[in-house]
């Protein structure tokens, strides 16, 4: 009888990336480009969470404030604002966050299942939880995101 090696568990990268106080994380697949933040072209009628389109490369992305979709306060871009591009299923947008922080590599094991104490919209889009550094980072599921921006919108 004959054994085969155990293979090691493939790990997937993730983008990490901070709206307030608090820690994200999105699966480096979904994510297209870091953009760094400049003036959309304000949407008449549009949702004060999406506050305009910009032209990158030839697409015409609408940005979404994460902090107004999330129901937190929204902020003043300052010089660590980044537009994140992300692409799910089809769909292009960019996401209004406060800073981007690194892109590291977690593995199946290290992911937990959501909180069960988070309200609102964020409980809709929080798909699990891992922990860097001691400290909770949310991974966010894009096409819940997408999904309750249509919503919004």
């Amino acid at each position: 009888m004959q054994t085969s090696p155990t293979q090691p568990v493939a790990s997937t990268a993730y983008l990490l990336f901070r709206v307030a106080a608090e820690r994200y994380a999105l699966a480096s697949a979904s994510v297209r480009e870091i953009i760094r933040w400049r003036l959309p072209t304000p949407v008449p009628g549009a949702p004060p969470l999406l506050p305009g389109v910009i032209n990158q490369r030839g697409q015409i992305l609408a940005i979404i404030d994460l902090r107004l979709l999330l129901g937190l306060v929204a902020a003043a871009p300052d010089r660590a604002t980044r537009l994140i591009w992300v692409h799910h299923s089809g769909i292009d947008a960019a996401l209004l966050v406060d800073a981007v922080d690194d892109l590291i590599a977690i593995e199946p094991s290290q992911i937990e299942p959501p909180p069960v104490h988070v309200a609102g919209p964020a409980q809709r889009v929080i798909h699990a939880l891992y922990r860097h550094h001691d400290q909770p980072v949310a991974i966010l599921d894009p096409a819940a995101l997408f999904a309750l921006v249509q919503e919004a919108a």
